[in-house]
């Protein structure tokens, strides 16, 4: 079926330290939860299935200030849904062209090369965040204000998140807290009156206009299709 399964088909539980790559390619209808740790390349390829990792429960350590998984996480991601609580080694999403992905601190280097999709960072980012980015958005819980510092500014800007964004963000913290049982992201919620207004949002310039003509020519009746191509045909004349 090239629309794979039915999301939660195969679920599948596991315990312990995930080897590299683990959940690579992971297609449609197939959810992996890790309940300790994972090594590089983790969901490298995901593809449509639904990915997390969290500390084991007799962990004691905060898991937001500690590394659960390590460098080239959901490297390639073409699809499907991430969900990570702890911190991420480096080069977090790397050429990430339509996931969604949840993390709570990356390393350096991330986002980068990314063509779509969308990251949520619930803390720091590390050095050069968003090097070469040319598509998709990251929105960055930026508390500490050292996200303009340590991005890379060559082809993206910082905003303010939209209501709009906001609430998909809500959402997807949410999903994170039901995955994972994010302590992090529970106080969040609990607290999304003030949390909300420290997040930044991270979009490439070319892609925040294409995005801004395809909504224009969406809402003068055009269909998909034809809104892509107005875009464009827009882009090319600018």
């Amino acid at each position: 079926h090239p629309e794979g399964l039915p999301e939660g088909s195969i679920t599948v539980d596991c315990e312990g330290s995930a080897g590299q790559s683990f959940g690579a390619f992971l297609p449609a209808g197939v959810t992996l939860g890790v309940s300790g740790d994972a090594n590089d390349y983790f969901g490298k390829g995901l593809s449509g299935g639904v990915l997390s990792v969290r500390p084991p429960e007799r962990a004691t350590y905060k898991f937001d200030e500690n590394v659960i998984v390590g460098n080239v996480a959901f490297y390639g991601a073409t699809g499907g849904r991430g969900f990570v609580n702890g911190r991420a080694g480096q080069r977090f999403c790397v050429r990430n062209s339509g996931a969604v992905v949840v993390v709570e601190g990356v390393g350096a280097h991330g986002c980068e090369y990314m063509t779509g999709g969308t990251v949520v960072v619930l803390g720091e980012v590390g050095p050069n965040f968003a090097a070469g980015m040319s598509g998709g958005v990251a929105y960055v819980y930026d508390r500490l204000g050292t996200l303009a510092g340590r991005c890379n500014a060559e082809l993206v800007d910082l905003l303010a998140p939209t209501e709009e964004d906001l609430e998909a963000v809500r959402a997807l913290v949410e999903e994170h807290v039901r995955r994972t049982q994010s302590p992090r992201g529970i106080k969040m919620l609990y607290q999304w009156a003030d949390a909300r207004t420290h997040f930044v949002k991270v979009i490439p310039r070319d892609y925040e206009r294409v995005l801004a003509y395809v909504a224009e020519a969406r809402a003068a009746g055009r269909d998909r299709a034809e809104a892509l191509t107005y875009a464009f045909d827009k882009m090319r004349e600018a």
